[in-house]
């Protein structure tokens, strides 16, 4: 079985960078990822497999209890500073003085630095979503899009070679899905080179995790890619666009509602995008097509 150190390169790896000198302290909680379970197989034979550790994460925000969100946990403090950026509970990471996990209590502790006005309202409608570990959307984020502005399709654009490459690095990519399944991954690209990568066992929470982390860098979105692993909601195109990142790569496909977020917005969604294949479903005046550019060597020999 890898060590706790070879897990956690497989289920979040970042470019090393600087943190905002306004960035809070962060704890940094350590947990296990994969658990070694004895399995049964079709021939009746015994053997031990790795799965992921899925455990429960109750939010704290300056001690009132926000929600409980169900995590691999590869980096909960991320995960927690991220999910309150996309809900619009804050609208800067300086707002936060400290985040503290403790898995000996499942709980994270957010202490910010003059309390969240108007909290009891922003989370007085949650919405259950179609999240992989079902996520919660609070009313205020979704009424809150319409403010978003992203870079104009002449700013934020992708060429076919980059799709390609993206494709490429993600497929070839060494990490929890190939090793345990059941998870999701997310990663967050600059041109087609990779800046961070999350797994967790729902799509939202990888998501959280990489705003989370631009948000204590100072990374802005405006000229990156986010690719995910899962389907496109209109959670993840809400989210993405409240992170500035105009343009999304998914392996799976998109639902009615994220593709009508995704237009209302000006943001370009590629579905079904593995190996030299992708639908674009939105957005195609940001996407140089380059039809006779070819797949990387290696993809092509796998086909």
């Amino acid at each position: 079985m890898p060590s706790f150190e070879d897990e956690a390169s497989l289920a979040f790896a970042a470019l090393p960078l600087p943190r905002r000198p306004d960035a809070p302290r962060l704890s940094h909680a350590r947990g296990e990822l994969l658990r070694r379970i004895e399995i049964v197989d079709q021939h009746g034979e015994r053997r031990d497999i790795d799965i992921p550790s899925e455990r429960p994460l109750t939010v704290f925000l300056d001690k009132r209890e926000l929600v409980t969100l169900m995590t691999l946990g590869a980096s909960p403090e991320l995960l927690v500073l991220g999910y309150l950026l996309n809900q619009n509970l804050i609208a800067r990471v300086g707002e936060v003085e400290s985040i503290d996990v403790d898995w000996s209590v499942e709980a994270a502790a957010i202490k910010t630095h003059a309390g969240v006005t108007g909290l009891a309202e922003k989370t007085a409608r949650r919405v259950v979503t179609t999240g992989c570990g079902q996520g919660t959307v609070f009313g205020d984020a979704m009424a809150q899009i319409d403010a978003v502005r992203l870079p104009s399709a002449q700013a934020a654009r992708i060429d076919q070679g980059t799709l390609l490459r993206i494709l490429e690095s993600m497929r070839a990519r060494d990490n929890v899905h190939r090793q345990a399944g059941s998870v999701h991954g997310c990663a967050l690209f600059s041109g087609s080179d990779m800046l961070v990568f999350v797994e967790d066992v729902g799509r939202h929470n990888a998501i959280d995790t990489i705003a989370g982390w631009m948000a204590m860098h100072g990374v802005s979105g405006g000229d990156k890619v986010f690719y995910t692993t899962g389907r496109l909601t209109s959670e993840m195109v809400m989210k993405s666009a409240h992170m500035g990142v105009p343009i999304i790569v998914s392996r799976n496909g998109v639902t009615a509602m994220g593709h009508e977020l995704a237009v209302r917005l000006g943001m370009t969604l590629f579905g079904r995008a593995a190996n030299r294949h992708f639908l674009c479903y939105s957005g195609a005046e940001r996407f140089d097509a380059q039809p006779q550019v070819q797949e990387p060597a290696r993809a092509l020999a796998d086909e």
